[in-house]
C-alpha cells in the first residue's frame, strides 16, 4: 500500500520519481481499509527537505499510511514560504482542539541545540505536545534535539554541550539484535552525525524503564527506547539524504563558521569527492520496523489509543 499525502505537496512528486508508491486523497477514500495516521511534529528550518526524508522513510512499507504535518502554534519558520505552511501545516492547538488520535508521531530536531530546553521560545507548548501524547499518540517517535527534549521532558536525562561539533558518519553498535525495531540490522551500521550536544549512556543506563539499541564508541548513545510507553529517541539523522552534510559543511565554509570536515563521509575525507551513502538500507529497515510494531499493536478502534498508557514520567 503507498502513502497518503496531498497531491500538491512537495513530496508527492518527489516519492513518485523515486518509485514509492503515493495515492491521493480520492484514491484513498476508495480502499476499504484503515489508514495508519502518522504525524509529523516538523521543528526544523527547512521544512520541506524534512518532510521528504520523513515521507520517504515512512513511505517504503506495504502498508498504507496517512501523513499530517504539524507545526508549532505560534513559532513562524523564517526558511520556508508562508503559503506552504498555510496550505500543508495544521497548528498544533488546531490538532489538539479537534481530539483525534495518531497511530505515530515524529517530532523533528531543530537547530536550538545551544539553548536551555526552558529557554527555547516554544518549550511551554512543546511540553504540552509531550503530554498530549500520552493519551492521543500510540508511539512517538523523537530525533535529534526532539529525542534529547523527550527523554528529558519524561525520564530527567539531561543533554551535554560537546567541546567540538560531532559530525560525519559514525560506526554505530547493535546491542539489541532481539528488538523488533532492529529486525535485520546488522551487528553495526555507519549513522550521520550533525550536533553540538550529547547523551551519556551511564545516565541512560542509570534510568531502568530505558533501553539502548544503538551506540557508538566516538558519539555514544544513539537510539534509545522506552518498551512501557513505545517511545524511541534517536539523537542521529538516519534520514538525512547522501548531500545533507554536504550543505551543511559547505554552508558553514562559506560563512566562515570553523568546521572540520565531516568524518568517515567523504571518500579519502576529501570534500572535492562526491559523498557516499552508507546508512539509506538501515534507514528503511528502522522505519519500515517502526511502522510495522505499530501496525501490529495499535488499537484498531482509534478511539482506544491512549488508554493503555498512564503518565510515566520520572
Amino acid at each position: 500500500m503507498p502513502i497518503k499525502i496531498p497531491a500538491d505537496l512537495p513530496a508527492f512528486d518527489v516519492l513518485k520519481h523515486e518509485g514509492v508508491m503515493v495515492m491521493a486523497e480520492d484514491q484513498a477514500s476508495r480502499q476499504d481499509i484503515r489508514p495508519m495516521r502518522i504525524g509529523l511534529l516538523n521543528l526544523m528550518p527547512k521544512k520541506i527537505q524534512t518532510e521528504n526524508q520523513f515521507a520517504r522513510l515512512i513511505g517504503a512499507t506495504p502498508l498504507q499510511l496517512e501523513l499530517s504535518l504539524i507545526r508549532m502554534s505560534e513559532h513562524k519558520t523564517r526558511n520556508t514560504a508562508a503559503e506552504h505552511m498555510a496550505e500543508f501545516y495544521r497548528p498544533f492547538q488546531e490538532v489538539k482542539a479537534s481530539g483525534e488520535k495518531f497511530d505515530g508521531l515524529i517530532i523533528t530536531g531543530a537547530p536550538i541545540e545551544h539553548l536551555p530546553f526552558e529557554e527555547v521560545t516554544y518549550w511551554d507548548e512543546l511540553c504540552e505536545v509531550f503530554d498530549w501524547t500520552r493519551t492521543h499518540v500510540h508511539s512517538t517517535f523523537g530525533v535529534c534535539w526532539g529525542g534529547m527534549a523527550m527523554i528529558n521532558y519524561f525520564h530527567g536525562v539531561q543533554k551535554h554541550i560537546l567541546d567540538h561539533k560531532a559530525f560525519g558518519c559514525f560506526r554505530h553498535q547493535n546491542l539489541a539484535h532481539s528488538s523488533p525495531y532492529l529486525r535485520g540490522f546488522s551487528d553495526d551500521c555507519v549513522i550521520p552525525v550533525s550536533r553540538w550536544t550529547e547523551i551519556r549512556q551511564d545516565e541512560v543506563d542509570a534510568r531502568p524503564e530505558l533501553r539502548t539499541l544503538l551506540h557508538s564508541e566516538d558519539v555514544g548513545p544513539c537510539l534509545i527506547e522506552a518498551p512501557k510507553t513505545r517511545d524511541l529517541f534517536i539523537f542521529n539523522h538516519f534520514e538525512y539524504d547522501s548531500d545533507t552534510l554536504k550543505q551543511e559543511y559547505d554552508r558553514d565554509v562559506s560563512e566562515g563558521t570553523p568546521i572540520n570536515v565531516p568524518s568517515n563521509y567523504y571518500p579519502d575525507d576529501d570534500p572535492s569527492n562526491p559523498p557516499q551513502n552508507r546508512w539509506r538500507s538501515h534507514a528503511h529497515l528502522l522505519y519500515g520496523n517502526w511502522i510495522s510494531e505499530i501496525y501490529q499493536t495499535t488499537p484498531f478502534d482509534m478511539s482506544r489509543i491512549g488508554h493503555e498508557i498512564t503518565d510515566l514520567r520520572a
